[in-house]
């Protein structure tokens, strides 16, 4: 940041905490001001510390037990640079294992923090890696298998922000927390006592988590005090289970610049961005007019996910303009994004995703039970009696059923120790993930690469889905990508691909594989 503007954006920012009259008629009263998360860079040494560890937060004037990475909830963020070494030292702090892993980096499997990587309640491990992926907004969060959806539901998430030459050459928004802000949305369900209630039963195992409670960097509709001129969203779908479809309240543009993996090649402009769990988003948003406008999660077809309040439209984030100006531009061109290989004589794999049909019934009769019709929104094949009226003894399986290994990929729940493939380091290969026959959304997820979207759920990528991804929309129908990995993941280190609906995952439909 240059001196005169770390002077202009201090001066405006210093009344955030005290807004003057004409910003705060336009905010509810006593409205939170947005949590920035730390940036935080490697030292001298290259080194990065995290501690993973239990805290509390505050939601609805009610003390929860939360857990975060160097503090009460969530964690920083972490400023990487392409080509450059780190190591980061972990701490474990909780009572219980935990894993981290670095979602959306493309490194060895070693060090990619997957359900093997455990670190032991009250222990330690250190990785080291080289990020030499292109600029991207990715994120470090648990995969404890079994465990992962109650570790995140508990808090702990932090984003990682690769930089690279061609990225700072661009004239975005690059003031950290000022017109460069991260947006880590999340649901949670709260007891009557405000801690957190997370249950790992037939129903979520079947729809996921989800509750009533957004947050916003661990704030309930927080506001933002930014430059007028271009405001850059970093957006992260951290929920277990929710998509989320962002928009802006008065309907203006967003102007989507990049995908999980990195910029797109031009702006995409859309009022409505759909986001499935783990996935990101960066926008710019164009708050020049001087006007309030709030960030909302629109109403999203998904089991059990348009209930109130999400049946209406829901606030995320108060977005208010301060009368100092930005000096981010949106540009006409981003980066180069190469075109397709050719895809003759590939590899070819065909992955599909199942649930067992005694979960399936279970599941659905649980959410229908707790929460009435409304819930069942998003059942769009086969219709809701042939669910309800299969056979309730189903054979006297129902009190021996275990739904622990319920979720499947190929008919067959995670096994730890039996990866299912290997897969040749450096070579294209195509996958088909299927999702026919299944009434459920499956965000399904790669490790260890940034793939490109052939064909989702039938039909040619959107736009802004054609870049860098790592997580693909399988939703009933097949969706194909274009994997290739650079690093190496023997059998005691396998890369993962499952669905981030966490309670799926921690059901059984994940597979290893090695490269």
């Amino acid at each position: 940041m240059q001196r005169r503007d770390f002077l202009k954006y201090s001066a405006a920012l210093g009344v955030i905490g005290a807004l003057p009259t004409w910003a705060r008629a336009a905010a509810p009263e006593g409205q939170a001001t947005l949590p920035i998360p730390d940036l935080l860079t490697p030292d001298a040494q290259n080194r990065i510390r995290l501690t993973v560890q239990a805290g509390s937060s505050t939601f609805a004037d009610k003390t929860a037990t939360t857990w975060g990475y160097n503090g009460n909830l969530l964690g920083p963020a972490l400023q990487l640079r392409q080509g450059k070494a780190v190591t980061v030292e972990i701490r474990n702090r909780l009572t219980e294992e935990t894993t981290v892993h670095w979602h959306g980096l493309e490194v060895p499997g070693e060090v990619d923090g997957g359900p093997q990587g455990i670190i032991p309640a009250g222990g330690a491990r250190e990785v080291t890696f080289t990020p030499e992926q292109r600029a991207a907004t990715c994120w470090f969060h648990p995969h404890q298998h079994g465990k992962t959806g109650h570790q995140v539901a508990m808090g702990l998430a932090g984003l990682v922000l690769i930089e690279d030459n061609e990225s700072r050459m661009l004239r975005l928004p690059k003031q950290w927390g000022i017109d460069d802000v991260p947006v880590i949305v999340q649901d949670k369900r709260l007891a009557a006592d405000g801690q957190i209630d997370y249950q790992l039963d037939v129903m979520s195992a079947a729809v996921g988590w989800f509750g009533e409670t957004l947050l916003a960097n661990g704030a309930v509709y927080p506001q933002h005090a930014a430059p007028r001129g271009w405001l850059r969203l970093r957006l992260l779908n951290g929920c277990n289970a929710r998509t989320l479809n962002f928009a802006l309240s008065d309907g203006r543009r967003m102007y989507i610049i990049a995908s999980d993996g990195g910029h797109l090649a031009e702006p995409v402009a859309v009022t409505e961005l759909p986001v499935l769990t783990g996935e990101r988003f960066e926008v710019l948003v164009d708050i020049s007019d001087g006007k309030p406008v709030d960030l909302v999660t629109l109403p999203v077809s998904q089991m059990g996910m348009a209930l109130p309040p999400f049946d209406q439209p829901h606030p995320v984030l108060r977005i208010q303009p301060l009368r100092v100006t930005a000096s981010g531009m949106l540009p006409d061109t981003l980066v180069n994004v190469p075109a397709l290989p050719d895809l003759t004589g590939l590899t070819q794999r065909t992955f599909h995703l199942s649930m067992d049909p005694m979960l399936d019934m279970m599941g659905m009769q649980a959410l229908k039970d707790k929460y009435g019709d409304k819930a069942m929104t998003g059942m769009h094949h086969g219709d809701m009696m042939g669910h309800m009226n299969m056979n309730m003894d189903h054979g006297g399986h129902g009190g021996e059923f275990d739904f622990h290994s319920a979720n499947r990929i190929n008919g067959k729940a995670f096994d730890m120790h039996n990866p299912l493939f290997a897969a040749s380091k450096g070579q294209y290969e195509r996958w088909v993930i299927s999702g026919e026959g299944d009434m459920m959304q499956h965000p399904f997820h790669i490790h260890g690469t940034q793939f490109r979207i052939l064909s989702e759920n039938g039909k040619p990528p959107a736009a802004h889905r054609s870049g860098w991804k790592d997580t693909v929309n399988v939703y009933g129908a097949r969706s194909e990508v274009l994997v290739k990995f650079d690093h190496d993941a023997p059998k005691e280190h396998a890369y993962m691909a499952h669905c981030h609906l966490l309670e799926h995952e921690d059901t059984g439909m994940m597979m290893g594989f090695t490269v």
